[in-house]
């Protein structure tokens, strides 16, 4: 059939199963959205406040359902305002398709109103971009652009419309939905030389991040622990990657991460990690890291092997199919002296853990556990907020904790809540501070726009709490600039966007106002007061090792 190029733009994204497009219309892009229009009944836009919220709302929908996510934008600064959501989910491994309008094909290159390369500013941040110079080449652009965006290591795509290609017509041949690259495991060779490190160990951990979780690896990964008799600890990205309470877990490892986590990796002879990058946060001094342990690396993505730390086995290949052939070849054990010292660090832990009474930033997340059910998707901003849930959220099912880990972006948050509730189909919850919710609260009026389901707690200590951390430690208390003293009400904001909301300062004004946003229609914010000195522990300071691990401050400190 003959379709301008609008409505095949429209008809390929239909056609790749995109059920939900997030966006904002502008003039080089109206005939797309005119295209919308006429097809609203197949396809639903959810217009945000911000293109940059719109890329994060694709983002959240992308993290928690598994598809490909996709956000729309006008040329110019439409286009350059979903830089940060782009550079987001690119450092996350994230599939997301952004496309942008541009001003005709004629206009290319002469400084036209609202034009911008927008392929060349977005060239390091995407796994691919394109330029679609013809209408012919539209609909096996989008096709292509979804394959690259969920095959391998996902990541985000861009394609550049110009205004004449939205116009122009040419047949189009409606095909099935692209599918992801075939999986394969890493070469025999690797998984024989992996096979006998593990049956040598006597000290195994597993450690895995968001690459097992994309590759669907959980009961692979939980096959081999079991029969190697090995701890499990995450990265931030792994979070929800397997149930909380799964009694092999250790939780998060690195930088805040969980003291037995961090030092049971420490204290391994052979980490074998999974989908997963061992980054500064990870590692601290490099040089002094894990250095017991021989390293056994799975990713897709080949360039991580031995990029920060050298694997003394490094696997490139899909990790669930190289656990499969990997299984076979393992001994069966039983490591009592490493399950007797993981037990140690176990009661070490507790005895660091915060149980103060009253409201603490640690209570507050407890609490909210309580009101969690298995499927509900909890976003956060980034900051001490990121760090305290990360420690202390419970989960029982995969992609389920939707936070910026790779890019730290804040105002993150609030469009990925958003995105994320349009992914699973019920309420969301958004875990953010004053700081990084300042940046995003904009998204207030789509989430009431839409009647989107989201509980939005906002630990308010008044700074910007992880600088001032490192400032109090590290800064003489030089407090430069983390000082907000604002005198922003959240609960009159929330207000007059039309929300509701409530101030908690007490656990049992917590536990009120978590009832209420939890049986709310739609957004509610809650204003929950903690003090600005308060801390996330444990900490591994820059350029430590675990030996310099802080656990506890000294009063006054």
């Amino acid at each position: 059939m003959l379709l301008t190029g609008a409505d095949i733009l429209v008809k390929t994204l239909i056609e790749q199963g995109c059920d939900t497009v997030f966006g904002y219309p502008g003039g080089q892009i109206l005939n797309v959205y005119d295209s919308l229009y006429m097809h609203q009944n197949e396809i639903n836009h959810i217009l945000t406040a911000h293109e940059q919220g719109a890329a994060h709302a694709a983002d959240g929908y992308a993290r928690t359902t598994g598809k490909v996510g996709v956000v729309i934008s006008t040329s110019g600064p439409g286009a350059t305002n979903l830089v940060t959501g782009i550079a987001t989910a690119y450092l996350d491994s994230i599939p997301l398709v952004a496309i942008c309008g541009n001003v005709p094909t004629t206009q290319i290159g002469s400084d036209s109103f609202q034009e911008i390369d927008i392929t060349g500013v977005t060239l390091p941040i995407t796994k691919h971009n394109y330029f679609v110079g013809s209408v012919e080449n539209l609909a096996d652009t989008i096709r292509e652009a979804f394959r690259l965006a969920k095959s391998g290591r996902p990541g985000p795509v861009l394609i550049d419309v110009p205004k004449d290609v939205q116009i122009a017509k040419c047949e189009y041949l409606e095909s099935e939905p692209v599918k992801a690259d075939e999986p394969k495991a890493s070469k025999d060779v690797r998984v024989k030389e992996a096979a006998e490190l593990i049956n040598k160990a006597e000290r195994p951990f597993i450690y895995f991040g968001g690459g097992l979780i994309t590759a669907q690896a959980q009961n692979e990964m939980l096959s081999l622990a079991e029969k190697i008799d090995a701890p499990i600890g995450c990265s931030l990205m792994g979070l929800s990657g397997i149930p909380t309470d799964h009694p092999r877990f250790l939780g998060m490892q690195g930088m805040h991460g969980h003291y037995a986590s961090s030092m049971a990796m420490h204290n391994a002879d052979l980490i074998v990690s999974l989908g997963v990058r061992f980054n500064d946060r990870v590692t601290g001094n490099r040089a002094k890291f894990a250095t017991g342990a021989k390293i056994i690396h799975v990713d897709v993505d080949g360039s991580e092997l031995s990029k920060t730390v050298n694997a003394a086995v490094g696997l490139r290949g899909d990790i669930k199919q190289t656990l499969l052939a990997l299984l076979p070849l393992v001994n069966e054990r039983c490591n009592s002296d490493w399950q007797q010292k993981i037990a140690e660090l176990r009661r070490e832990e507790e005895g660091y853990l915060d149980n103060r009474e009253g409201l603490t930033p640690r209570s507050a997340i407890l609490t909210l556990n309580k009101y969690l059910g298995e499927n509900t998707a909890v976003a956060t901003d980034v900051g001490q907020h990121q760090m305290w849930s990360a420690q202390n959220l419970c989960f029982k099912t995969p992609r389920r904790f939707v936070s910026s880990g790779g890019l730290g972006t804040m105002g993150f948050g609030l469009g990925a809540a958003i995105g994320a509730a349009f992914g699973t189909k019920e309420r969301s919850v958004l875990v953010t501070g004053d700081g990084s919710f300042g940046m995003c609260l904009n998204e207030l009026a789509t989430a009431v726009s839409y009647n989107v389901p989201v509980v939005i707690l906002v630990m308010n200590n008044g700074v910007l709490g992880m600088v001032r951390q490192w400032q109090t430690l590290f800064y003489n208390k030089h407090y430069s600039n983390t000082v907000l003293n604002r005198k922003t009400d959240f609960v009159a904001l929330a207000k007059a966007f039309g929300a509701d909301g409530k101030k908690a300062n007490t656990l049992s004004e917590l536990n009120e106002a978590l009832a209420e946003g939890f049986q709310a229609n739609g957004p509610f914010v809650i204003d929950c007061g903690i003090e600005k000195d308060e801390f996330v522990l444990p900490m591994l300071p820059p350029g430590g090792s675990m030996d310099d691990i802080i656990v506890r401050l000294e009063a006054e400190e």
